[in-house]
């Protein structure tokens, strides 16, 4: 019987604390002029100042107002970011399967795997480490749950994560190429060892519904800058790089107008995401 977890997000993260220390060719620099030049593209100069005299700022373990303060070399800044709403995002997963090493989730869509742009607390990692603590699973150097791989914010599907360190390295082993043997240099393997693989299935659900029921989707694939996402958003692009996919048809929903495809083969692998847009544009 499968289990659901999660906890309800506070309105608040924790914030975040960026570290610098001061090199030998930033040395003399003003606080000030170390922060708007080195992270312009973080805050303006009146943006960096007000943060200087809301003492977000630390210099060797002691909060600086005064923006003119001159910088040592060696000395240690910590900038602490202070906490902010994320946007909404779903909480709880269902688990499919979990043992001592590890843990499978069904993770819904609009949930991040890890940490990245405004997404620094609601994931599924955070989740993870927050229901580890509630069952008394966790103790100081051993390992919580962690995801051993990604899938989008905006993707659903199974999600293996890794309970112990040994488990993390041998499912990780298995995704690499998705063909790996997993094994020592050294090992003798034995004419019985099965040959461990893991391979990802995708499945998009395709506005309209396609006649065929084999498509090769040849649209190009490029990153635009997207609200949220740090390095952008894989999507169907004139100028972005050639890509070649070919899915299947499972399903079609004429009451819908939707049809339920599966990708057979790609040509380019980092458009996995980018291809289901490339569906909606065919």
């Amino acid at each position: 019987m499968m289990t659901t977890i999660g906890i309800p997000w506070p309105e608040f993260n924790d914030g975040l604390t960026y570290n610098d220390v001061v090199s030998p060719s930033s040395s003399g620099f003003t606080l000030i002029n170390f922060y708007s030049s080195n992270y312009s593209s973080s805050a303006p100069l009146q943006g960096w100042l007000q943060r200087i005299h809301n003492g977000q700022i630390t210099i060797d373990g002691v909060t600086v107002t005064d923006p003119d303060s001159v910088l040592r070399v060696g000395s240690k800044l910590v900038y602490h970011r202070l906490p902010w709403s994320e946007p909404k995002t779903p909480f709880l997963f269902e688990v499919l399967y979990e043992d001592g090493d590890m843990i499978a989730i069904n993770k819904p869509s609009g949930l991040q795997v890890l940490p990245g742009g405004l997404f620094q607390q609601r994931t599924v990692l955070t989740q993870l480490k927050w229901h580890a603590n509630k069952n008394g699973n966790s103790t100081p150097g051993q390992l919580h749950p962690v995801p051993v791989h990604r899938l989008g914010r905006g993707t659903s599907g199974v999600l293996l994560c890794a309970k112990t360190k040994s488990a993390k390295a041998r499912l990780a082993a298995y995704f690499a190429d998705g063909t790996s043997l997993v094994r020592g240099k050294r090992e003798i393997v034995s004419e019985n060892e099965v040959e461990r693989r893991i391979t990802k299935t995708y499945r998009a659900l395709v506005k309209g519904i396609i006649d065929t029921n084999e498509i090769l989707i040849n649209q190009p694939i490029g990153i635009i800058r997207y609200p949220g996402v740090a390095k952008g958003l894989y999507v169907a692009l004139p100028l972005g790089k050639p890509a070649l996919s070919k899915v299947r048809v499972l399903e079609r929903d004429l009451e819908k107008d939707q049809t339920l495809v599966q990708r057979v083969s790609t040509a380019y692998k980092p458009c996995t995401r980018g291809l289901w847009v490339s569906l909606a544009c065919t």
